[in-house]
């Protein structure tokens, strides 16, 4: 199968493309690498990997490329961690509108012209934002008050494109929604601004690499945002893209949507005494401060995730501790290289 995969150089993507590669497909990829800069891959040079260096938001591009392809990844995306919720909400918003347009109306014109067969669309479990049913299955997006933050609300935004291609012109679809991804190849994004969090600036966008790095470079106590107490499910970036590989490949996945995470919960606070304990190895005692939150710093976020395993096979099974192993050693070896 020839696959199109707008932001194909993002931290997610970097998993995929390797998984769908290692199962036979041909990939295109677009990517104008506005978040990390150029950064190299593994399968750069795989000969049926054809990367383009270019911007989703050009849809004549767009149109070309997918004109050759059997399906389309939609992942472009303005997207970090909190800071980015807070101090680009109107660009991020704007920004993404213009991109998911752009890759609705190429998907649109390869499906009417060409052989283009479903667009997957890769939302986020922000949508989910301001659920109150734990936990949170599909649906509930649709069902809960609306997210509070721009973020939230445009990827839902991203949902209801797929709904209108499908009502008005029959574009097949599949919504995927990834839960914090960890794993490595996430650096320092180039636009966000300096932030503090203790005696360091804030490294990275997501909070795994974050406390990682922090840690590693000694801070004593550990600054948190917030209580510590938020819940989430870190879900290792290979399983994830299994899953959206899965969403792809398998016919039960057109015209549904799929939570795809670790049916684990763990609270940032067990999250960072895990990371402390594998990093300093007994030698210092945990300690930490609750720094103010953000405002848009959900609580709780617990996703239902047995509609994805009934209907496509798919269970996020990769251990925490066991990503936390490998993460550390890649953050590590990237502070020694200053890489962040």
């Amino acid at each position: 199968m020839k696959i199109l995969i707008t932001g194909s150089a993002g931290f997610i993507c970097g998993y995929l493309v390797d998984e769908l590669l290692m199962h036979g497909h041909v990939v295109y990829g677009i990517d104008n690498f506005s978040k990390y800069g150029k950064v190299a891959k593994s399968y750069d040079r795989h000969p049926n990997y054809h990367f383009v260096e270019g911007d989703a938001k050009d849809t004549a591009l767009l149109k070309k490329m997918a004109s050759e392809c059997d399906q389309i990844v939609a992942a472009a995306a303005m997207i970090g961690g909190i800071t980015y919720f807070h101090e680009m909400a109107y660009d991020l918003l704007a920004e993404n509108e213009r991109i998911i347009a752009s890759t609705f109306d190429a998907a649109l014109d390869a499906f009417k012209k060409h052989h283009l067969k479903k667009i997957n669309v890769l939302s986020s479990s922000m949508v989910y934002e301001s659920a109150e049913v734990f936990p949170t299955p599909e649906g509930a997006q649709r069902n809960s008050p609306p997210p509070k933050s721009t973020y939230g609300f445009q990827k839902l935004a991203c949902e209801y494109f797929a709904q209108g291609a499908w009502e008005q012109y029959q574009l097949p679809y599949t919504i995927i929604r990834p839960f914090n991804c960890v794993g490595t190849g996430e650096k320092k994004a180039l636009c966000e601004r300096k932030i503090c969090s203790g005696n360091l600036e804030l490294a990275l966008s997501h909070v795994v690499p974050d406390l990682i790095q922090k840690i590693a470079r000694g801070q004593d106590p550990l600054h948190l945002l917030g209580s510590g107490k938020q819940i989430r499910h870190y879900t290792y970036g290979g399983d994830l893209a299994k899953g959206i590989r899965l969403c792809i490949e398998n016919p039960a996945a057109i015209n549904e949507d799929f939570n795809l995470s670790t049916a684990e919960s763990t609270s940032v606070l067990e999250l960072a005494q895990m990371i402390w304990d594998k990093i300093h190895q007994g030698k210092r005692n945990f300690s930490y401060v609750s720094d103010a939150p953000y405002q848009y710093d959900v609580q709780k976020r617990v996703p239902d995730v047995h509609k994805a395993e009934k209907l496509l096979g798919f269970k996020a099974d990769t251990a925490l501790k066991d990503i936390l192993s490998e993460v550390i050693e890649w953050i590590l070896e990237q502070i020694k290289l200053g890489g962040i």
